[in-house]
């Protein structure tokens, strides 16, 4: 694709000592200095709120993913190429929706930068496809090539650990369970202090009084499943929510996988999840945000339910990013959306 080469050239560029120099002095090193605050850059909004949660006006944080966009069409420019290489604190995903990155982070003449990657805190898990779901032929954008690579892998040990590979197989939703964003803020403080040790006390006061407010969040999720008359939800959209449903022991079904492309299920798709919804009687039918929510106002329409946007926190719709919307308001939200959905 046009953006890889982009990325494999720009890299390239920052690793030649005369021009990284001149990068740094009209990005990441002018501007610290203009600004006397630390530089964090985060791919995505989740651990972007996480960030100016803690950090506050002690930082200069960065979302590269614009509000509104979908993430699996992000294209790096080359200013988010020069700004990721100049950052003091990074923080991305991990996986393989974010493969782009390893080129630009080899070659980033940038020893001082730290990285907090959001699935190395947490214990990953295995995508999955659920019953009646539609099947993924061509996982991300790779399909048949991985596996073939993966084939190769069981062949030789040698090959167990290609980049990338591991990261594929693994649900890369994890903050979609307040007990793992709980994780990631606590490594994201310990960089901040790290970085910048003269406002450690804080980044460490903001953690605490975050975390706090997380904990009573997954107190209102447990409260709520626990007085439910049900224990499934139905996703007629991707499903990038394993994390939260295993936290909270429910039961899903969706019309897609997490990363799918796709948009269109097959027939026998649909149907299995309208016949679900009668099963089960559930009262209301999800979709995630930045959707077209198509299949779930189908399913509605068959089963007379309505529907109701479920906030995975990914990303943000620009008016929610404008109104001041976060990750805290925008889950206690689903506090409510659950509470219906299970009753």
């Amino acid at each position: 694709m046009k953006y890889r080469l982009l990325v494999k050239i720009l890299a390239v560029m920052l690793s030649l000592p005369m021009l990284g120099t001149v990068l740094s002095g009209c990005a990441g090193t002018a501007h610290k200095a203009d600004s006397g605050k630390i530089s964090i850059v985060a791919t995505i909004f989740p651990q972007y709120d996480f960030a100016r949660r803690i950090a506050g006006d002690r930082a200069d944080v960065k979302m590269l993913l614009k509000p509104g966009m979908e993430a699996h069409s992000y294209e790096p420019s080359p200013k988010d190429i020069i700004g990721v290489s100049q950052c003091d604190l990074f923080l991305n995903v991990g996986g393989e929706s974010e493969s782009w990155l390893d080129s630009v982070l080899e070659s980033a003449d940038n020893p001082d930068m730290k990285i907090v990657s959001a699935l190395d805190c947490v214990e990953p898990i295995e995508e999955e496809t659920s019953e009646g779901m539609q099947s993924l032929e061509h996982h991300h954008e790779h399909g048949e090539h991985e596996h073939e690579e993966h084939e190769h892998e069981n062949e030789s040990d040698s090959d167990h650990h290609h980049d990338g590979e591991e990261e594929e197989e693994y649900d890369e939703h994890v903050w979609t369970s307040p007990m793992n964003a709980i994780a990631i803020v606590n490594e994201i403080n310990s960089a901040l202090c790290e970085i910048d040790p003269d406002n450690s006390e804080f980044y460490c006061a903001n953690t605490n009084e975050y975390v706090s407010e997380l904990m009573e969040l997954d107190a209102s999720f447990r409260e709520v499943v626990v007085q439910s008359k049900r224990k499934v939800l139905i996703f007629g959209d991707r499903f990038p929510l394993l994390y939260f449903v295993r936290e909270y022991g429910l039961d899903y079904y969706a019309a897609f996988p997490g990363c799918a492309a796709e948009t269109e299920p097959s027939a026998a798709t649909v149907a299995f999840l309208i016949r679900t919804v009668k099963r089960e009687k559930v009262p209301v039918v999800l979709y995630i945000e930045l959707s077209n929510h198509k299949v779930a106002d189908a399913i509605a329409e068959s089963t007379g339910t309505r529907t109701a946007q479920f906030n995975t926190c990914h990303n943000i719709s620009a008016r929610d990013f404008e109104a001041g919307e976060s990750y805290l308001s925008l889950m206690k939200a689903n506090v409510e959306l659950l509470r219906e959905a299970l009753n």
